[in-house]
């Protein structure tokens, strides 16, 4: 097997550079110089972790146009999108420099003969696996919760975007962040249950596809650690017979082609009722077509490359299964005859269950557009998948879609009449086989904390 790593633009299919992966030896060392570091990190004060996170947000925001090139050229972002993944992160790393304190401040509770206290304390070293398509945010995400709570961080990021992971790693030093607090191992994929099992490591969190998402739970599970899963997800937006067409139009086309549609909580079955589905159709139909693939390091590029080539390969297979199933393609759906793995923005119709437009994930700019009777079937199309990440609804009745949202929608995020993407403030996470726990809005920075009971006797 080979000990090197090359990642490749996807926009040229050329290597841009190639990695050495380290030892045995040396990740047991790694592991182990992390939670040494914990020792000292757990005992510092939020103020203290505060200034050293606020002044990662910072700098990633600084280095925006450095930084926002290698994003795009690792995984293909246009590159007019990239910043604004850079200052999410700030926003996340603010947030949570800012809130920490009220969210893991000891508690209060009552006690016969005395009294009581629930104190939230770090519990040491955190194993996150995460994906290439926010190369940034996506680690970002789970290490500033975590650090902020006390607990030190180790990474594996995907193969194709280690060149980011090495700039967050030159980020955080650059911080003034304590060494080993964070750190970055660049390994084989065998290698990861190394870092699962070991003594030290105290949690495990993932994103990526529900398959690797369960034998990741259930490898965690055999050593009795606790995981938080982001999985993929199907996300359905309805629009209702008192829809702003105009409205959902844009936000759908956008919620379908950013991050080149390679995004969990994209925009990606389009349910209609059928009082409205020719109109939003026709509409929605020609405002897609418009979007054109091109170079993603050009600022006016709409759309960029799928990040690899065996994932373009793979939606491409989806798409074609599903028009053999009955769908129709109403655009694209044919692979470019052109260097790198772009794949065009495609629209399909007439699609039911059986077919991968309506039960799997379709990671790349695929639309489903999919008929319902009413808004009573349009929920229940929503609800008819396995996943429940987030979803959508377009009303003018605000309330009325307030309420479908919060009884009715199986999801754990729900946008109205727009399409919005995290949140600092807000809880991010699903159900079902979207998987479990949260990040984001201080949810984040309490699942992997050890929330102690103290009875004091008077």
């Amino acid at each position: 097997m080979s000990n090197s790593v090359k990642t490749i633009n996807p926009a040229t299919g050329k290597v841009i550079r190639e990695f050495e992966t380290i030892s045995d030896q040396q990740l047991q060392d790694k592991i182990e110089k992390t939670h040494e570091a914990f020792l000292d990190w757990k005992q510092r004060s939020f103020d203290e972790r505060g200034a050293l996170i606020r002044k990662v947000g910072d700098l990633l925001v600084e280095n925006q146009d450095r930084l926002s090139k290698l994003i795009t050229e690792e995984m293909g972002k246009p590159i007019n999108q990239a910043p604004g993944e850079l200052q999410l992160c700030q926003g996340i790393c603010h947030y949570s420099a800012d809130n920490a304190a009220t969210f893991l401040a000891d508690e209060e509770r009552d006690l016969p003969g005395g009294r009581a206290l629930v104190s939230h304390q770090p519990i040491g070293v955190i194993f996150g696996i995460q994906p290439w398509n926010f190369p940034f945010y996506q680690v970002i995400r789970y290490t500033i919760a975590n650090l902020m709570a006390g607990n030190t961080v180790l990474l594996k990021h995907a193969p194709n975007v280690w060149g980011c992971a090495e700039a967050l790693e030159d980020i955080f030093r650059e911080a003034g962040m304590p060494e080993n607090v964070f750190n970055v191992l660049y390994i084989q994929e065998d290698q990861a249950s190394q870092v699962t099992e070991h003594k030290l490591v105290r949690g495990v969190t993932f994103t990526g596809s529900a398959a690797t998402g369960r034998k990741i739970a259930s490898a965690a599970g055999q050593h009795l650690k606790k995981t938080v899963l982001e999985l993929g997800s199907n996300d359905a937006f309805l629009v209702l017979e008192d829809a702003d067409i105009d409205k959902a139009v844009d936000a759908c086309v956008t919620g379908r082609i950013n991050n080149n549609g390679q995004t969990c909580v994209a925009a990606k079955r389009f349910v209609v009722v059928d009082a409205v589905y020719e109109q939003f159709r026709d509409a929605y139909l020609a405002k897609m077509k418009q979007v054109e693939f091109g170079d993603p390091s050009d600022e006016n590029t709409q759309l960029g490359p799928i990040a690899r080539e065996d994932l373009r390969d793979n939606l491409h297979a989806q798409v074609k299964e599903s028009i053999e199933k009955g769908a129709t393609c109403l655009t694209g759906g044919e692979v470019p005859d052109r260097e790198g793995y772009f794949y065009p923005v495609t629209v399909l119709e007439n699609v039911t269950p059986g077919m991968p437009a309506y039960d799997g994930e379709l990671f790349g700019p695929v639309a489903s557009l999919i008929r319902a009777k009413d808004e009573a079937d349009a929920i229940r199309i929503a609800n008819d998948s396995v996943y429940g990440l987030g979803g959508g609804i377009f009303s003018e009745d605000e309330k009325r879609a307030e309420r479908l949202a919060r009884d009715h929608f199986d999801t754990g995020m729900i946008n109205i009449n727009g399409y919005y993407i995290a949140q600092p403030n807000l809880p991010f996470g699903g159900v079902k086989d979207s998987g479990y726990g949260r990040e984001h809005g201080g949810f984040g920075m309490r699942e992997f904390v050890n929330s102690k009971s103290l009875m004091i006797a008077q």
